[in-house]
């Protein structure tokens, strides 16, 4: 209200000292009501306002229709507020099965790609032949221990998933020397910058 009297007065001061003819009469009128209100203004604004708490006689004192309005007021924000926080809620569970669906199409797609890649490796890439007779003993120790192509991606590939903020796996003796380099070479799987005894399978899906 302060600042409507405000512009009303700011709009007295373009009038200036202006006459006004008698078909003026009704602006003559409003000018004259505007600078009433403007002198109760100057008034209003050299005091300071005085904060009146709500207890028992502040709520007697204000009225029926006044406390009828205080709470249709105070219940339309309640209302708000309620309305809001079930918006939100849904929003939070939309997007949780939002992420139930991707993890789950995450999964089902990680496994076929094992049956896939299972299904081509053990036709193209076998463990080298056990019998083999090898010149030193250490070595041939070492073969009867190593895992076949599939179970090295494998092993990659869950770690990849399992934890992407650090896919590398420790390269050990139950992985055959040819299949890493084989991995290496062609780009599926790359060392560690710091650490050449760990290597990691290369995130195609990203």
């Amino acid at each position: 209200m302060w600042k409507d009297m405000e512009e009303c007065q700011n709009k007295l001061s373009l009038v200036g000292t202006e006459t006004l003819t008698d078909s003026n009469a009704q602006l003559s009128l409003l000018i004259m009501q505007v600078k009433c209100l403007t002198a109760e203004l100057s008034q209003w604004q050299k005091e300071t306002p005085e904060i009146i708490p709500l207890n028992e006689e502040v709520l007697v004192t204000l009225g029926k229709e006044e406390f009828q309005k205080l709470r249709h007021d105070l219940e339309l924000v309640l209302s708000t507020i309620q309305s809001k926080n079930e918006k939100l809620k849904e929003d939070l569970e939309r997007i949780f099965n939002e992420l139930k669906t991707k993890l789950h199409d995450t999964k089902e797609y990680k496994e076929k790609l094992l049956i896939t890649l299972s299904e081509f490796l053990e036709d193209h890439f076998p463990l080298p032949d056990r019998n083999v007779k090898k010149k030193k003993k250490n070595i041939q120790e070492s073969t009867a221990q190593l895992i076949t192509l599939h179970e090295i991606l494998e092993i990659l590939l869950n770690k990849l998933f399992d934890a992407p903020h650090d896919p590398y796996v420790k390269v050990s003796d139950s992985f055959w020397p040819p299949y890493v380099e084989l991995l290496l070479r062609n780009g599926i799987a790359l060392r560690h910058p710091e650490d050449p005894t760990r290597i990691r399978l290369e995130a195609f899906h990203q």
